[in-house]
């Protein structure tokens, strides 16, 4: 069994949506915060028309939604001295948002560069349709004789009023056909190929947003409509209508802020990610020339990673002497024959090589080089080799792969690892000669038929 008090806000649709009402101090805080998230960018990029529009539709939806709190209706009035002085000042501000949509809707969708006859024709006839309303509002309420303040039911109260129902009309129509217009806009856009992500769902959002003015609309309008014909659906324009234009308000500011916010923080989540990825090779570089980045307290991410990067390729230039290329080569061939993807497995190589070059200046800085190989692919796969440096586990493997015995063949003479995974170094003459005859007998070797 139900409870009598569910059945009885079941019954009155009004009293379960007292249940839900959204103060209107919730979609303007919210508002006000995609400003203040947009206008670092607005301010640096002062010069882009579109941006600054942005700015201005946010600020112009804030009024709005300030301006029609109840509270600041009767701050209003009783400033002004007027009753219900403050109708036409929502009103009005709610259809110059409505054009202001419409502008910056089809200005962001051309461009600025595609300025056809068609666009600049369509912008006219809008910015001089919602400019004719907003005077025709003002005019109305001139003509009009409303002396009783209503802070909250003023459409379905003055339903009936000569001049105020037209002054009602006129914002709900205006309201209605821009809500239109705009919602297919935004949907047809929302269709096109090559979209951003972010740009994609931030468009989801506005389009949701403005679907959603249609039942702020069609419950404004049938209110109205019921009181010319002597019924009672009040309920519709105070207890719907306020909750869903506050939840159509806050999905336009998520569209608002969603492209700007998602693609900074897809970008800041991208530097981070890099600068963590290169900390393996930034440590064993470390090791190499005994220094660090000096620590900055108030440092960009992108400039953090930019001295990370190059902290490393200074560091390598000095090393390239020792990167035994012969050796890389064949790590990169036992790397391909454990089934590594062939970036992973010149990754891999490169670690290898970088990581033995290391040991081997550690313990013999002013020992001899190998010569100067060119280092550039290696300078400019940083990023990769460090990820291979991550993974000690595939580097182990590629090592014993590299001094395993060729099928039927004589064992190398390869150096056994130390004990820091790296393989040793050893510059006695008895040990190169050793290598020289080891290297003399394959030749043989595969020479014979």
């Amino acid at each position: 069994m139900h409870a009598p008090g569910s059945l009885e806000l079941a019954l009155d649709p009004a009293g379960l949506l007292d249940e839900f009402y959204i103060s209107f101090w919730i979609p303007a805080a919210i508002l006000t915060t995609a400003l203040v998230i947009k206008l670092p960018t607005i301010i640096r990029l002062w010069r882009d028309p579109l941006l600054r529009a942005v700015g201005g539709l946010l600020l112009l939806a804030c009024f709005v939604f300030v301006s029609a709190a109840p509270a600041t209706i009767a701050w209003t009035n009783q400033v002004t001295g007027v009753p219900n002085i403050a109708a036409p000042l929502v009103y009005s501000l709610l259809t110059a948002f409505c054009g202001s949509c419409l502008l910056l809707l089809i200005a962001w969708r051309n461009g600025l560069s595609d300025r056809t006859a068609a666009t600049r024709r369509a912008m006219r006839w809008v910015l001089c349709l919602y400019s004719g309303v907003v005077v025709a509002l003002w005019a109305l309420f001139a003509l009009a004789d409303a002396p009783v303040e209503r802070l909250r039911d003023l459409d379905t109260y003055y339903a009936s009023t000569p001049f105020m129902r037209e002054m009602i009309l006129s914002y709900l129509l205006a309201h209605t056909v821009a809500v239109l217009i705009t919602s297919r806009l935004i949907w047809n856009w929302v269709r096109t190929d090559g979209l951003d992500a972010w740009l994609r769902w931030g468009l989801k959002s506005l389009g949701v947003g403005y679907v959603i003015n249609l039942i702020f609309d069609a419950a404004k309008l049938t209110a109205v409509a019921a009181r010319w014909t002597g019924h009672d659906l009040d309920w519709l324009s105070t207890q719907l209508a306020p909750p869903v234009a506050c939840l159509s308000a806050i999905l336009i500011a998520v569209g608002f802020i969603l492209p700007h916010a998602g693609q900074y923080l897809h970008e800041s989540w991208r530097v981070r990610l890099a600068h963590h990825e290169l900390r393996p090779l930034y440590t064993l570089m470390r090791t190499v020339n005994g220094g660090r980045i000096p620590f900055v307290l108030h440092t960009t991410p992108e400039l953090r990673l930019i001295r990370r990067e190059t902290f490393i390729r200074d560091a390598l230039l000095p090393l390239a002497g020792r990167i035994d290329e012969e050796q890389r080569r064949r790590s990169h061939e036992a790397a391909l024959a454990l089934g590594f993807e062939s970036g992973h497995a010149k990754a891999l190589a490169a670690a290898v090589a970088v990581q033995d070059a290391a040991a081997a200046r550690r313990r013999n800085p002013d020992g001899d080089t190998t010569g100067y190989p060119d280092i550039t692919d290696l300078l400019q796969e940083i990023a990769a080799v460090s990820r291979a440096l991550h993974r000690p586990e595939d580097m182990a493997a590629v090592r014993r792969h590299t001094a395993a015995p060729p099928p039927g063949g004589p064992c190398p003479a390869v150096d056994d690892p130390g004990s820091d995974g790296h393989s040793n170094v050893d510059s006695s003459s008895d040990d190169n000669s050793s290598d020289d005859s080891s290297t003399d007998d394959h030749s043989r070797e595969r020479a014979r038929p």
